[in-house]
Formats: C-alpha cells, sequence, structure tokens
C-alpha cells in the first residue's frame, strides 16, 4: 500500500515521456554553474573552388534516375529543447537527440522541491567540427563514349550518353562508433560548406544524355569520359554519455565521459558529371 501511494506522489510531481528510467528521493545539490563550452572553431580549412569547373555539369534534370535528397532538412528545436541545449555542457547539434528531446515532454509541479532524478539518455556522437573540406571533381569514373574517326575525312560529333546505369558509394573512412549518426553530422557539415547536393550515395541511370558536342578530328579517336565528384571532409566528432538532470523545478543536460575521434568520409556529389575529352591516333 506504502508503495502504491508513493508511485502516485511520484507522478504527481512530475511526468516525463517518452523517456524512462529509475529514479530516486535525493536532498537536493547545490553544483556551482559551469560555463558553457562552446565548439572549437574549425582549422583553417582549404580553399574550395568558387564555382563549379566548367568541365562538370548538372544534370539534375538529365539524370534518367531520380536520386533522392539525403541531407534532413533542418531540424528547429522547441523552446523546452533550446532551454536543456543551452543548459548543456557540450554543444549538441546530433538532429535525432535533438529530435528526441523535441518529443519529451516536463511538468514541474509546487511540490517537486526536493525531488532529484538523472536520467540516461544514452551514449552520443554530439556534433562533429570540420577541418578540411575539399572536392574531388573526378571522384569515379562513370562513363565512356569513344567515336573512331581514324578512316574519316571530315569531323565526327560526339556528346556524352550514359551506357549503363551506375551506383557511386561514398562512407566513412575509418570505422566509428553509431556511424549512422556520425554520417548525418558530417553531411551536415560539408554540405554547409560546399553547398553542392551530397550525400552517401550516388546514380546515374543509363540513357543520361549531355548536349554537349566535342569534334573529333580526322584520323583521331575520341574518348569523352565521364565522373562523379565527390568531397572530401575530415575532422572530430565529440562523443558523450548524455543524462536529464531534474532537481526540483530545474532541468538540464548534463554530459560525462567526453571523447573525441578523428574521422574522414566521402561523399557523392549527387546528379553532377565532370567530362574529360581527348583524342588518340
Amino acid at each position: 500500500m506504502l508503495r502504491i501511494l508513493l508511485a502516485l506522489l511520484l507522478s504527481m510531481i512530475i511526468g516525463v515521456s517518452p523517456v524512462h528510467a529509475s529514479e530516486k528521493q535525493t536532498p537536493p545539490k547545490t553544483e556551482a554553474k559551469k560555463p558553457i563550452p562552446q565548439k572549437p572553431p574549425a582549422e583553417k580549412r582549404q580553399a574550395l573552388p568558387t564555382k563549379v569547373p566548367q568541365s562538370t555539369v548538372d544534370i539534375s534534370k538529365e539524370n534518367t534516375y531520380p536520386n533522392p535528397e539525403q541531407n534532413e532538412p533542418e531540424l528547429q528545436p522547441s523552446p523546452l529543447t533550446r532551454s536543456l541545449l543551452e543548459s548543456s555542457n557540450v554543444e549538441i547539434e546530433n538532429p535525432t537527440l535533438i529530435r528526441l528531446l523535441n518529443e519529451s515532454t516536463i511538468h514541474p509541479s509546487k511540490l517537486s522541491i526536493g525531488y532529484h532524478a538523472r536520467i540516461f539518455l544514452g551514449k552520443w556522437p554530439l556534433n562533429y567540427t570540420s577541418s578540411k573540406t575539399t572536392v574531388n571533381w573526378e571522384y569515379k569514373k562513370v562513363n565512356e563514349n569513344r567515336i573512331d574517326n581514324r578512316g574519316g575525312n571530315q569531323m565526327q560529333p560526339l556528346s556524352y550518353r550514359q551506357e549503363r546505369q551506375v551506383h557511386v558509394k561514398g562512407g566513412l573512412t575509418a570505422s566509428v562508433p553509431n556511424e549512422k549518426e556520425v554520417k548525418k553530422l558530417m553531411l551536415m557539415e560539408a554540405s554547409k560548406n560546399t553547398e553542392l547536393p551530397i550525400g552517401f550515395s550516388t546514380v546515374v541511370g543509363y540513357g543520361t544524355k549531355i548536349d554537349r558536342v566535342y569534334h573529333v578530328e580526322p584520323k583521331k579517336v575520341g574518348h569523352l569520359y565521364g565522373y562523379v565528384p565527390a568531397v572530401n571532409e575530415k575532422g572530430k566528432v565529440t562523443y558523450g554519455e548524455v543524462y536529464l538532470v531534474l532537481d526540483g523545478g530545474k532541468k538540464k543536460i548534463d554530459v560525462k565521459n567526453i571523447t573525441q575521434q578523428g574521422i574522414g568520409a566521402w561523399m557523392p556529389v549527387q546528379d553532377y558529371i565532370s567530362l574529360r575529352y581527348f583524342s588518340t591516333k
């Protein structure tokens, strides 16, 4: 009977959903306020091209395979989530964790004086700091068109046509915990740095054409190669154990056991082809 009454009293004091954890009644602790550490500034970056090279073509309209956008839309934190993020001792950018906090509700009560709970939300990759972003405009060869004009007396036109459907994959350069969440963080940062439509995979569909004509001279063989570009991202990901701390009517995020790990990734540029033409005898 006593346990039932205690459970009813706690449910009146505070309600938390969808997070579940064990709670205990302890005297309130007084902690000195810690300054909120800022995400370390990124190291000096290698300058990116100010524009896409002339040899690289946007095929978003011509591509016979519709590539889905892989970068998640920016998630806006709720007022409660914003206050929790501001209370954290480590900057939190992980969209999945932010969504979890957005879906949670906390109902304080005047009767919650002296109430203390520490709820473990898991170990998360919290943020990613970029140190270098570069673009390889000829990351993966995906096609070759050719015309043999060695027996001809006139110029012959040569244009791009995708001979087979090609799936180009990127990925992380090393194995790290919670790869899926790390990829999200790196994709967000690289998209901001390059303003290119990138992902961890892209497809060039069969029959995709580019209306750019090259002229093959007589007595020569013309070759037209197609490449998918890719962004190379390098930096550090910060991990930590995340706790939701409820102390009386106050609430905050506390991160423990913080670690950093260096990581790199290749991310293909979606719906772009880099062309390279040359001729041989």
